[in-house]
């Protein structure tokens, strides 16, 4: 079966109201495994066919799309967000509350979409790199974006690694310099992105 989603793999929205509730149930559950947090103001989603289903039937809630047109345009933008094998995908969230902190921070942070990085057991590293379609419209030279998409490639060997852990997800942004260790439970959920 193919990562990316068809038209078929969408509810229509009287099919999806019946199905929504615990569907969102699920999706809050995985999304607890799949956030990370790194420092006050950088959150990490790790995105997968589930939660990217659940944010077009969401939008084609929210929106009223009823067209098989209005879907595939969708599906066109969130596609490219469904990691493929020996890949993470995540939406990247700068964590600001007020139009204070969106001043001082948005400017200081520009070019945090490549700051992100995997530091494995065996001290290999990978870095992020922003997801092509959506850089354009995100990034800029004077300010950054609240939002960013980037992805992770991996080698057959930095899976394994992966996968046997530990791993520290770490900025080094010369504005903002965090990192955490991934718990086991979150590094098991997202082994099974890379090696499905």
């Amino acid at each position: 079966m193919s990562r990316k989603l068809a038209l078929t793999d969408i509810s229509d929205l009287r099919e999806y109201e019946r199905e929504r509730e615990s569907f969102r149930d699920q999706i809050i559950a995985l999304k607890k495994l799949r956030r990370v947090s790194v420092g006050p103001h950088l959150t990490f989603l790790f995105e997968n066919r589930d939660t990217i289903r659940f944010q077009i039937q969401e939008m084609a809630r929210a929106e009223k799309i009823f067209t098989d047109e209005g879907i595939e345009a969708e599906l066109r933008v969130y596609n490219p967000l469904i990691p493929e094998p020996g890949n993470l995908s995540a939406t990247m969230f700068v964590e600001l509350t007020t139009d204070e902190q969106l001043r001082e921070w948005l400017p200081k942070l520009v070019g945090i979409e490549r700051s992100a990085v995997f530091r494995l057991h065996d001290g290999s590293e990978i870095r992020c790199a922003p997801e092509t379609e959506h850089e354009s419209r995100l990034t800029r030279d004077e300010i950054t974006a609240s939002v960013h998409y980037v992805d992770f490639a991996f080698s057959s060997a930095e899976v394994g690694e992966f996968t046997a852990g530990p791993v520290t997800l770490y900025i080094d942004h010369p504005n903002y310099d965090h990192q955490v260790e991934l718990s086991p439970e979150t590094r098991g959920e997202l082994s099974s992105d890379l090696t499905a």
